[in-house]
């Protein structure tokens, strides 16, 4: 069950990864959000009101799916201004590695889910190495200095993201990861839709940019459902670590195609993050 929890996890990196350089690329960021999300949306709705009617809503379960929707919605806000502000290879890094340091963490007070020591030691290597990447530590003074609105706001995710994540991981004991991704979904469509509802906004990054619009429409929900697939098969403390092989994939992604800076040191910290990852998936 481990080994395939781990290739769903890997698998849900890369395309983690690759729909978030979409996003970066595209002109109008809310409506790109809101128009990859539009497809699963309308498929998942009677998955969604199918299992609400059957299953028992609890108190602490609609807790859980509030929580979710709130961290979903603040996440969506929060991602649109980091890429506006910072590039991807700076400010992804940051978004994936406060939840790679807070989510073991986490996992072992709420779930009793703990890693090894060699686990911890891949953890340890996989938070230096995202925030070198970021250029927060070890870089050329000389180098252009990340723009602190962008930190910020990537910060802000990385909480969103362990906040979630977290919550998630108590929802998906009752419910489908099919009807947990509506959720997020919902989330999605109405904060994203509350910024772009304007005429033409829709339709003018549609026209400008339909061809990763339709391939992030099945690589941004894709991400997380094979992640929330994978935590049904293994503890949260170990594979949330892994996922940040996904910083890896958008380090390589923005270094050859987006042409950003400090291509040496990104990629000599991305093998750092390869290495902690193997020590999880290991010994972890």
């Amino acid at each position: 069950m481990l080994s395939i929890s781990i290739l769903l996890v890997l698998s849900s990196g890369l395309a983690h990864a690759v729909w978030n350089l979409f996003t970066k690329k595209s002109e109008n960021k809310m409506a790109f959000l809101w128009l990859i999300t539009l497809p699963t949306t309308v498929i998942l709705l009677p998955v969604l009101i199918w299992e609400l009617m059957r299953v028992q809503l609890t108190w602490s379960l609609v807790l859980f799916l509030f929580m979710s929707f709130f961290f979903q919605g603040c996440y969506t806000l929060l991602i649109s201004k980091a890429y506006t502000y910072g590039d991807i290879s700076e400010v992804y890094p940051i978004m994936r590695g406060t939840g790679t340091l807070l989510i073991p963490f986490f996992s072992a007070i709420f779930f009793q889910e703990y890693l090894s020591v060699p686990g911890w030691l891949g953890v340890i290597c996989i938070v230096i190495g995202v925030f070198a990447i970021s250029g927060m530590i070890g870089t050329d003074r000389q180098a252009q200095p990340v723009n602190p609105l962008a930190l910020r706001y990537a910060f802000a995710v990385g909480l969103c993201i362990t906040g979630y994540t977290l919550t998630d991981k108590q929802i998906v004991q009752q419910l489908s990861p099919f009807a947990l991704l509506e959720i997020t979904n919902f989330a999605c469509l109405i904060v994203a839709g509350g910024f772009v509802w304007k005429k033409g906004l829709i339709r003018r990054e549609w026209q400008k940019n339909w061809r990763t619009i339709v391939l992030g429409a099945v690589l941004s929900p894709g991400s997380y459902l094979l992640f929330l697939f994978a935590m049904t098969l293994a503890p949260l403390a170990a594979i949330a670590p892994i996922r940040e092989v996904s910083t890896v994939f958008g380090t390589l992604l923005g270094v050859f195609l987006l042409k950003e800076r400090q291509r040496a040191w990104r990629l000599s910290m991305s093998l750092m993050i390869t290495i902690g990852i193997i020590s999880i998936a290991v010994w972890g």
